[in-house]
């Protein structure tokens, strides 16, 4: 996605096959999309060139690629939370901001970087 016009194109797209946009969710440079009916459960955004929602992304995935122990670190955390917080996404994500914040400081974000990814991510 190169601009503005090409989200909006992936979006009319994406409805054509079952997804509902649900707006970027707190996430500056992010659209996220609820599940097309009769698919696995997952996350599906569009993001982008260059926006802080794809930086995120592409930084804890190259993060976790080369750091095994993170990774399945990050697994378990995410498991255990599933179990506790099934029905409490919000719960579930907060439950994760830390960890995930831990990583990107790691990657080189800005201090505002950050601080915009954990405003977002926590429901408080």
């Amino acid at each position: 996605m190169e601009n503005d016009s090409d989200v909006a194109l992936a979006i009319e797209q994406l409805a054509t096959l079952g997804y509902k946009h649900l707006g970027n969710l707190g996430i500056e440079g992010r659209e996220a999309f609820d599940n097309s009916p009769g698919l696995p459960s997952h996350h599906l955004y569009v993001c982008p060139r260059g926006s802080l929602g794809l930086r995120n992304h592409l930084a804890v995935r190259d993060y976790l690629r080369c750091h095994p122990d993170a990774a399945n670190s990050y697994g378990e955390l995410k498991r255990t939370l599933t179990r506790q917080h099934r029905n409490d996404i919000d719960a579930y994500v907060d439950g994760k901001t830390n960890f995930i914040l831990e990583i990107l400081a790691k990657t080189g974000l800005a201090v505002n970087e950050l601080e915009s990814f954990a405003a977002a991510n926590r429901k408080d």
